[in-house]
């Protein structure tokens, strides 16, 4: 995790307490990011759903400080699997 962006990571773990953050600038412009969130308290939901739970717990910061997201979103299962191999 780059510590410029520890505020993100933050933010999504007030709300998420057992998600895992990744956050990456993807412009170099540090207000375009692309976070990756692993957490189960995305089982069951579907994709928009786990996507609005980020965005509301972002919304203050995309005011302000963030221009743009791209999210991805796991279970801790899907996240595994994923990346087995």
């Amino acid at each position: 995790m780059n510590h410029e962006f520890q505020f993100v990571e933050d933010i999504i773990k007030a709300g998420l307490p057992d998600a895992n953050v990744f956050v990456e600038d993807m412009t170099g412009t540090k207000d375009h990011l692309a976070i990756t969130v692993v957490s189960d308290a995305f089982e069951g939901k579907l994709l928009f759903q786990q996507h609005q739970i980020l965005m509301n717990l972002l919304k203050e910061e995309l005011k302000n400080r963030i221009h743009a997201v791209k999210l991805e979103t796991f279970t801790k299962t899907k996240y595994a699997e994923r990346n087995k191999g």
